[in-house]
């Protein structure tokens, strides 16, 4: 049996589409939830998507906490069941609490679309067991509120607990403020919550998946890797 990805709707969604795609590409079923829902439906893993839920009005995710899935996924997380956040849905993870830190403004005041070099920090995530570490990825972000900040006491925290999913860097790995596309501190891209098994980003590895999307193919490993955690709770 393959294993079931839920991927969640909420009103101003954009990726969700992108997100049930690439779980079926890679073997995966993708099965649709609504921000209303009050059951999972058995899924073995949620992925938040991208986009501008409720508008992104009061603050990015600020309104999608409430929904009501949202209470399902936290008993779900905390059962550690795997759940990703990408872009919108990382904001909506921190916001929930499921994440610690915020993503505010970028630094430059202005949308971000772009490609951008990940390097990746940790492989014990759902997401990143099929990479390596300090692998060099290549994925698309495009976002307004995307600077990833926290207090220097849960920057130390996230640092020395290895919590440190993703960092910017340059092609070469090296991580610098020339390669930071949004200010986010110490060049965070994602980050994972102390059991690991939840995980937020702002790059869009979901349109990363076929090479002729122009963005290249690096987020395949993403999603299988959840696949396959998914289906070893499923067996």
């Amino acid at each position: 049996m393959s294993a079931r990805l839920g991927v969640v709707t909420f009103p101003g969604s954009l990726d969700d589409r992108d997100a049930l795609r690439a779980v079926e590409l890679m073997g995966g079923e993708g099965v649709p939830l609504w921000h209303a829902d009050t059951d999972l439906k058995g899924v073995e893993g949620v992925i938040l998507p991208g986009g501008f839920s409720y508008g992104d009005y009061l603050r990015c995710g600020a309104i999608a906490r409430f929904a009501p899935v949202m209470d399902e996924i936290r008993g779900f997380a905390a059962r550690g069941g795997p759940v990703l956040g990408i872009c919108n849905g990382f904001q909506i993870l921190c916001e929930s609490g499921l994440l610690p830190g915020a993503l505010i403004r970028n630094r430059s005041l202005r949308f971000i679309c772009q490609n951008v070099h990940l390097r990746v920090e940790t492989t014990q995530t759902p997401v990143t067991a099929d990479v390596l570490p300090g692998e060099v990825l290549e994925m698309p972000i495009k976002h307004g509120e995307g600077q990833f900040v926290a207090s220097e006491t849960d920057l130390d925290r996230l640092q020395d607990d290895g919590r440190v999913v993703f960092r910017y860097c340059g092609p070469d790995g090296v991580v610098s403020d020339a390669h930071n596309p949004n200010g986010a501190l110490r060049g965070i891209a994602g980050i994972r919550n102390e059991a690991g098994n939840v995980v937020g980003l702002m790059p869009h590895p979901e349109h990363a998946v076929e090479a002729l999307t122009g963005a290249g193919t690096d987020g395949l490993g993403f999603f299988t890797s959840l696949v396959d955690r998914a289906s070893a709770i499923n067996a």
